[in-house]
């Protein structure tokens, strides 16, 4: 309710304001009124129809969107590497390191196949023979490794996984085929080359073909009736 001496409406109090600041008063004097300006200001609900235009966020993620694009083009993908990131290095030692280690690896698992068969027949160690061979077998075993880990090699997955499918059947029901068929003198030159490049074979394949592997030469033994030795 307006005070006495009060002006009654919104004109009159404007015009009360001019005449004021005409005077040298303040046009702001304290008062207890709310107009119904004020009162539709108050009861007004908040805008929640969200915003009108993009979010700070949403021209974030544009922005990241388009470095990752120019990433892409500077980076060559590798076949696990999303699209949006940096390829990890898995190989930083290169083909030829990996041929180092795989080589030396492989002529260890030949030695040792070369000392189990000759306890398997009970013939006496001769280890000059053994190293030998081993040594014989290393700088053959550092050239194919290199060459099956070549870049032009690892291009090519699905061709490779065959490759050494068909290797590792091969060789699995070989070794099968001549400890049930040959002497074992025979079987003592010829089981520790088969055998590494048996279980090599494995090793190199993805995890599918090594148990398609296992299954063919474990139903070769089965079919044939052949012994495991």
């Amino acid at each position: 309710m307006a005070e006495p001496n009060q002006p009654s409406n919104r004109k009159q109090r404007r015009a009360a304001a001019r005449n004021d600041v005409k005077n040298g008063g303040s046009p702001f004097k304290p008062t207890t009124e709310l107009s119904q300006e004020g009162v539709e200001f108050l009861l007004a609900h908040p805008d929640r129809s969200g915003p009108k235009g993009k979010t700070l966020f949403q021209l974030a993620e544009e922005r990241q969107a388009e470095l990752n694009k120019q990433k892409a083009t500077k980076w060559t993908v590798g076949n696990n590497t999303p699209e949006s990131e940096v390829p990890f290095d898995d190989d930083p030692i290169g083909p030829f390191g990996n041929a180092i280690l795989y080589s030396i690896s492989l002529s260890m698992l030949h030695f040792t196949l070369d000392v189990i068969v000759y306890s398997q027949y009970r013939e006496e160690v001769i280890w000059n023979e053994i190293f030998k061979r081993m040594g014989t077998a290393l700088p053959i075993f550092l050239f194919i490794v290199y060459m099956l880990h070549t870049k032009t090699a690892t291009h090519f997955p699905a061709l490779r996984n065959l490759f050494f499918l068909v290797t590792s059947i091969s060789a699995g029901c070989y070794m099968v085929y001549s400890g049930n068929s040959h002497g074992y003198f025979f079987v003592m030159k010829t089981a520790p080359p088969i055998g590494t490049l048996w279980v090599w074979s494995v090793v190199e394949m993805q995890l599918p073909y090594a148990l398609v592997s296992v299954v063919a030469v474990a139903g070769y033994l089965w079919w044939n009736g052949f012994e495991a030795f």
